[in-house]
């Protein structure tokens, strides 16, 4: 049988204009209809007509944008830029978060032609450039470049030998420098700027199942969702849903790729391992601009019920990543030129998370006073002032308490009329409450923090601390160890260990008391309150030269200690408290304290 001959394959040479939206998947978890109609009436009323009006053809709609063939690539380039200025001014007063903002790619290939697509490595190539655009900005090959250059009125940077996915050799590339169009400005620069995500946006990417056992699956895949859904309630912070993330389920993934597709700063990747009666989890912290790994962990715990651990897991990686995600915003910070207020912001928060010394809480203020200055609604800044000023309070590091604490409650009642629902303002005004003898308040705006975010391990230590205020000591261990199971590593642990010290004192549980001052110390050896009060606990015990020796060791920190200073700062009028105070001014005595 004799074979019927192939049709011949319809080839031509042409300027293939691909185009899509930065951050398409992060915009539509935000909010779907509106960003479907904002996207639709950019199209109708920028992108079609420019690209009709310069002689090009839409092959076909994207869904987040439109790939389009022009018989010449300086009209393809002019239809490029029209659209984009069009784009730019159609969206300038959008929100940053929610404005919308095209990538182009052209290229100049020999492409498959069918009735209603093309198809070939030109368009692969013009694709691809695209993905290494800026939002709002044009990246050509140097095949378009040759053709244009001199002929559309802007310059173009050269960014060198691109390796491109799925594309066999290096294509040489080019950016559009056109002030207001692009971020790229500096023509002959070889490496293009930063993508311009937001601030502390990542992706969750589904853990791996080491092991493939089917019945664990649901336990890894939990761990995924809750960790979305608990790092979502970091103020601030953008995460990309899990219907999104769950697309990259078993595949092989290029992590820079998922960024710019996505739009994020960070991803977060990790693998669940059962090895007997023990699981391990592994968790990394991605840049993903660079690839870099920010940060790493490994969490063994022996197998006990499933959904107590992963509440823990989840929990504590929560925590941690705040921490974390914090100091990578505070390194980019540092390299800013212009910081704005927010970047001051995160600088100032890094210092925090280093600990409430004198050094870290002046560090801190030189921080955020200036973004204040920027920005005066600024509610991070408000809340981050008053984090400093009760720190110096509760760290005795101010004559000042009067004065520092009605700042701080002045800083938090403004920013909580700004911000209602934001759960550290509330958990910090509980503690200016609780300093200023109004305790069941201060519980009261914790339990409000607790709502808003359960991993807010401070809260419950502060409950803790509230109920000891209230006579009630028997039941602040039990907040203090949830604030550890939340936070095992949190800077502020030390001060969760005083706090039980405290309310086993005044239950006269002396034995208690000195091993919870002493695991205080090892937390925190340049604390001297910590070694003051496990002074004052063996005394107690009769243990009187260790008392005095650990007396010695508080006084070498803070020489300014006395015994009638810290019964100037009485925080309750508690009747049970108060007994529990003058024993615990009796045993400063006996440790050799000076009365003052």
């Amino acid at each position: 049988m004799v074979q019927e001959p192939r049709g011949r394959v319809e080839r031509r040479l042409s300027a293939i204009l691909a185009a899509d939206v930065a951050g398409y998947s992060r915009l539509m978890h935000s909010d779907e209809e509106a960003t479907h109609a904002k996207l639709t009436a950019l199209l109708a009323d920028a992108v079609e007509p420019a690209i009709a009006e310069h002689g090009g053809r839409i092959v076909k709609n994207t869904g987040d944008g439109c790939l389009a063939e022009f018989s010449s690539a300086v009209e393809a380039v002019r239809a490029a830029l029209q659209f984009q200025t069009r784009v730019k001014e159609l969206t300038i007063g959008d929100v940053e978060d929610t404005r919308i903002a095209f990538r182009v790619g052209v290229n100049i290939g020999d492409v498959i032609v069918e009735p209603h697509d093309i198809f070939g490595d030109g368009v692969n190539i013009a694709a691809r450039l695209e993905g290494i655009a800026e939002p709002g900005g044009i990246c050509i090959s140097s095949s378009a470049y040759d053709q244009v250059r001199g002929k559309v009125g802007v310059e173009f940077t050269d960014l060198g030998e691109q390796n491109l996915k799925n594309i066999a050799r290096p294509v040489r590339a080019y950016a559009v420098a056109r002030e207001g169009l692009s971020p790229v400005t500096k023509v002959g620069s070889t490496t293009p700027s930063s993508l311009s995500a937001p601030r502390l946006s990542m992706v969750v990417l589904p853990f791996a199942n080491i092991g493939g056992d089917p019945e664990q699956d649901y336990f890894v895949d939990g761990v995924t969702e809750s960790l979305t859904t608990d790092l979502s309630r970091i103020n601030g912070s953008f995460v990309i849903g899990r219907h999104t993330a769950f697309t990259f389920k078993g595949k092989a993934v290029d992590l820079k790729q998922i960024g710019r597709e996505l739009n994020v700063r960070y991803v977060l990747e990790g693998s669940v391992q059962r090895g007997g009666n023990r699981l391990r989890v592994n968790v990394q912290l991605i840049d993903a601009e660079t690839g870099k790994h920010l940060w790493a962990e490994r969490f063994d715990k022996p197998v006990a019920d499933l959904f107590d651990m992963q509440d823990e897991i989840v929990s504590r990686l929560a925590n941690t990543l705040n921490t974390q995600l914090v100091e990578a915003e505070a390194r980019r910070a540092e390299r800013s030129l212009h910081p704005d207020a927010m970047d001051l912001i995160f600088q100032g928060m890094a210092c925090l998370n280093k600990g409430r010394t004198s050094e870290y809480l002046a560090q801190s203020r030189s921080y955020f006073e200036p973004a204040l200055a920027l920005d005066p609604k600024n509610v991070e800044a408000l809340v981050g002032l008053a984090v400093v000023d009760a720190a110096a309070v509760g760290m005795a590091l101010t004559v000042e308490r009067a004065a520092r604490l009605a700042a701080a409650e002045a800083a938090l009642i403004k920013a909580l009329s700004l911000a209602p629902q934001h759960a550290r303002a509330h958990w910090l005004l509980g503690n200016i409450k609780m300093f200023t003898n109004r305790a069941a308040q201060g519980i009261a705006e914790c339990e409000q923090a607790l709502a808003l975010d359960r991993n807010l391990a401070n809260a419950h230590a502060y409950i803790g601390r509230a109920k000891y205020l209230l006579g009630r000591g028997e039941e602040t261990e039990a907040h203090v160890q949830e604030a550890l199971r939340l936070s095992p590593r949190d800077t502020e642990a030390f001060v969760w260990m005083i706090f039980a010290g405290f309310a086993k004192l005044q239950l006269g549980a002396d034995q208690e008391a000195v091993a919870r001052f002493r695991r205080s110390v090892e937390i925190n050896q340049n604390h001297p309150r910590a070694h003051i009060y496990l002074a004052t606990a063996l005394a107690h015990l009769g243990q009187l030269d260790e008392a005095r020796s650990a007396a010695q060791a508080g006084l070498a920190l803070d020489p300014t200690f006395t015994i009638s200073r810290f019964r100037a700062n009485v925080p309750s009028d508690n009747p049970t408290y108060l007994a529990g105070r003058e024993r615990f001014y009796e045993g400063m005595r006996v440790a050799g304290l000076p009365e003052g």
